[in-house]
């Protein structure tokens, strides 16, 4: 069967046991603290097993996307070296929420991978939990009853709570799980040694392929378990490795999910897979993280330097890296491989086909800039002095870390100088920066304190509304590196939540006679959190919320501008242009946008004038709830590509010719509201996408109110000229020509003192010494030393001087004297540069130093004499 055909059975097969089918998350999560990427098919059900949403279908099949860059069998440096594990992968999975449990899953599974995929039930193992004392948890006899019925007892294996007990993170919904294990080694190693001794054992034949996890359980802070009121079912197959086994190949990279790929890599690069180990591996790694890079990208999240952004940036600059080392290629190639990947997955994920462009031109900036890196690196290391036979850990850490060497490619150049790498100090470095990470990230969540059962939905009521009578339905204190706060929840709230680019609500809540100081507001998946730091003793949990309403009113005022700056950018640039990113603050808004070159001022006034066209124009908004996805899309509604929307969605317009998105933002009721929008900033923040900063309504007019002032001002010290530009342009002109005359009288005085001090020169121990205090600026004291020194042989030349209230001191010596060892300029003004209460330092034949005591420039020009006997 092909890929293709694969997927689709699956889902064909649970459509047939009434699971809706639903499509795939984004990859890159946006509103879960907790997570930068989906990792799991779970992620985007995560609210459901929290009972913060409620739940619209009991079952649910799909193939997720996912990205894993860390974590067991994760670690991105291991990625292609082995036959089976990857950065982006597809999970296919079945849920139940509250439905069906145990019985049915492990069924549905058996009879999908025995009948559906006729795969040889000899061939398969099974793991269920085998307890755990510390938890008080018996072996799950449940599920090995179940498996007993369908399979051998003795292919039916207990594991341990590492294996077969799943957990959410360190808190939340958990349970026993029972794995799917495929043994596909050739009958001659079967034989030999059973797959039953295989199971768990890292053997790149013997695979876990479907994990069936039954949550029933939640755990708290204090590490306790508690039993769900409801039991779930989460499920999950690796869709790459079930290709593997069912194409008879022993390989994930041999399957036709990545052969086309392979295939174009080692036609690009003139290799061929399959003869030589390490260029394999370096195909497979290229062709593993262009899915990774591509998907990534497509769901909005560009290469950076920091969060998620920089996890992309370190995934593609292995692959680059990879092709530099192994495959000899030195310009970027990979964006081409893209038209493969478009082809192959296009229709399953049509983010890629309909962002293909866009995906490459991104990928090509980045391989390009990367290539520069590398090459500094290589200069770096070329004129590397190693003190011993073996590089430094700590400067093979900085070529790691700085320019993206991998240690591998540090250990080939050192071996080609017949040197060796101090992995011991690298690894130590390496350590120390995990550890630097994982101590800025760390915080402590406590339990919830629950004071209002059965709720857990938040209902926003903010549209209309800055203040709403409230009931609190639970707490909880986090303790982070730096500070201690609370999260609260309100069974409704006017606050917004921080998404889709705007600002969190600010404001306070009142209960009985306690107020609540709310400094923040945020979504954790959809339940939204106001942000305290401090949580006081009530006597009463009904209450007020009041949202700073000054501050919000600013913030739709931006939000809206935001919306008619990206209109206006479609109508002036071209219908290419999309929103890659937002900020909407109170005091500003910045908006992120593909496109491929800079601005010019004409398009950037075009753009500002259009907008507070429509500004003027005073229109009103229109504002469309619930309403059904399709409908949206046929009004034309712009919606964003990484944005996760459901089956009803709000539609923003300000004239349906001009601008119409999908939008959960606070607003303003019509434009007028803004007053006044201008452009203060243009630039690129990334390959194929430019940043608009703006600001509006009073903060543009003191913009505007500054730079008149100023023009006041300058108008007033030049007399009040008729035109001022042109005043402006002569007073230039003539302090460019009086700046000529400055720098001649410079030379000329410097010419005369050269002859003054050559005349000075005395001569000790056949060395010619010149000292002297010159009155020239810093500049024209380095001149005159450099010309003095081609001039005069076994020149030792100390010059001081003042500039700025301070005292320089210049000390020049040639480069014989300097070589030899006996005189080192850097050395010498060290000491000297104590006359002027200062310090200095520089290269043995020339060195600097500066102090506050200028007095002191007399004694520093006598005392180089010391140095010379």
């Amino acid at each position: 069967m092909k890929s293709s055909e694969i997927r689709q059975a699956f889902l064909t097969f649970f459509k047939s046991k009434q699971h809706e089918i639903v499509p795939s998350a984004p990859m890159v999560v946006k509103n879960d603290p907790t997570l930068m990427f989906t990792n799991a098919g779970m992620n985007q059900f995560k609210d459901l097993f929290l009972g913060n949403e409620e739940v619209k279908f009991n079952r649910i099949a799909d193939t997720q996307k996912c990205l894993r860059v860390s974590g067991k069998h994760n670690d991105l440096e291991e990625v292609g070296h082995d036959t089976y594990h990857h950065t982006m992968f597809e999970m296919l999975g079945n849920w139940s929420f509250g439905d069906y449990f145990k019985k049915e899953a492990i069924q549905w599974g058996w009879e999908l991978l025995t009948e559906v995929f006729k795969i040889e039930k000899d061939n398969l193992y099974v793991t269920v939990f085998g307890g755990d004392e510390a938890d008080n948890l018996d072996k799950d006899m449940e599920a090995y009853n179940f498996w007993k019925e369908i399979i051998p007892e003795d292919r039916v294996l207990f594991g341990s709570k590492k294996d077969n007990f799943w957990e959410m993170g360190d808190t939340g919904p958990c349970g026993p799980c029972s794995e799917i294990h495929i043994d596909i080694r050739n009958e001659k190693d079967k034989k030999e040694v059973s797959g039953r001794e295989l199971i768990n054992m890292d053997h790149p034949l013997v695979i876990e392929i479907w994990n069936l996890v039954f949550i029933e359980f939640n755990r708290k802070a204090n590490g306790e378990l508690e039993s769900l009121p409801a039991k779930h079912v989460d499920t999950g197959m690796g869709f790459e490795r079930l290709c593997m086994v069912m194409q008879g190949v022993q390989s994930n990279y041999d399957t036709d999910v990545f052969q086309p790929l392979i295939q174009h890599i080692a036609g690009l690069t003139g290799k061929k897979y399959g003869e030589n180990e390490k260029v394999d591996i370096a195909i497979r790694v290229i062709a593993d993280h262009l899915r990774a890079v591509s998907f990534a990208i497509a769901d909005g999240q560009l290469p950076s330097n920091n969060g998620a952004g920089y996890v992309i940036r370190r995934i593609l600059r292995r692959a680059v890296r990879y092709g530099f080392t192994f495959l000899g290629v030195d310009e970027p190639f990979i964006y081409e491989i893209l038209d493969t990947l478009s082809k192959q997955l296009g229709e399953v994920f049509p983010e890629i086909k309909q962002q293909k462009d866009f995906i490459s031109k991104v990928i090509f900036e980045e391989e390009q800039s990367f290539l520069k890196t590398l090459s500094i690196g290589i200069k770096k290391f070329e004129q590397y002095k190693a003190k011993s036979s073996s590089i430094d850990g700590a400067f093979a850490f900085e070529l790691f870390d700085t320019y993206g060497f991998p240690i591998d490619l540090t250990e080939l150049m050192a071996q080609e100088k017949g040197l060796k790498v101090d992995l011991e100090a690298f690894n130590t470095e390496l350590e120390k920066q995990k550890s630097r990470s994982r101590n800025a990230a760390q915080k402590t969540t406590g339990d919830w304190t629950v004071i209002k059962e059965g709720v857990s939905l938040s209902e926003f009521v903010g549209y209309e509304n800055t203040e709403a009578e409230v009931e609190l339905i639970k707490y909880r204190e986090v303790k982070a590196k730096k500070n201690t706060y609370f999260e609260i929840v309100l069974n409704r709230t006017p606050f917004y939540a921080e998404s889709g680019g705007q600002v969190g609500d600010t404001g306070y809540l009142i209960f009985g006679d306690a107020k609540i100081d709310i400094f923040d507001t945020k979504k954790d998946n959809n339940l939204i959190l106001h942000y305290a730091k401090e949580m006081k003793e009530l006597e009463s949990f009904s209450g007020k919320a009041f949202v700073n309403s000054e501050k919000r009113e600013k913030i739709k005022v931006n939000h809206s501008a935001t919306h008619l700056i990206h209109a206006a950018l479609r109508k002036v640039l071209g219908t290419h242009v999309e929103q890659k990113g937002s900020l909407v603050e109170a005091d500003r808004l910045r908006f992120d946008f593909s496109h491929f070159s800079k601005m010019t001022n004409e398009e950037i006034l075009a753009v500002e004038r259009l907008v507070n066209k429509k500004v003027r124009e005073n229109i009103n908004l229109s504002e469309y709830r619930e309403l059904d996805i399709k409908e949206a899309e046929q009004m034309g509604a712009m919606a964003l590509f990484g944005e996760k929307y459901g089956d009803k969605v709000r539609v923003i317009q300000f004239d349906k010719d001009f601008s119409t998105e999908l939008c959960g933002g606070t607003h303003i009721s019509a434009t007028g509201q803004i007053g006044l929008v201008k452009i203060i900033s243009e630039g690129a923040i990334a390959a194929g996408v430019r940043r608009i900063e703006a600001i509006t309504a009073e903060k543009a007019e003191a913009f505007y109110e500054e730079k008149l002032s100023l023009i006041d001002q300058a108008s007033e010290l030049l007399k009040n000229p008729k035109d001022l530009l042109k005043s402006i342009q002569s007073l230039l002109k003539e302090n460019d020509s009086l700046n000529k005359s400055l720098n001649q009288f410079k030379k000329e005085k410097a010419r005369n003192l050269k002859t003054d001090l050559i005349n000075s020169c005395q001569e000790i121990n056949g060395i010619n010494l010149i000292r002297a205090k010159v009155d020239l600026d810093m500049g024209s004291v380095k001149d005159l030393a450099f010309t003095l020194n081609k001039e005069v042989e076994n020149l030792v030349l100390l010059l001081g001087s003042e500039s700025n209230g301070k005292a320089n001191l210049t000390l020049t010596i040639s480069e014989p004297l300097s070589k030899d060892g006996n005189l080192n300029a850097g050395s010498i003004i060290r000491e000297i540069a104590k006359e002027i209460k200062g310090g200095g330092g520089g290269q043995p034949h020339f060195a600097t130093a500066g102090g506050t005591n200028i007095q002191g420039i007399d004694q520093a020009l006598k005392r180089i004499e010391e140095f010379l006997k």
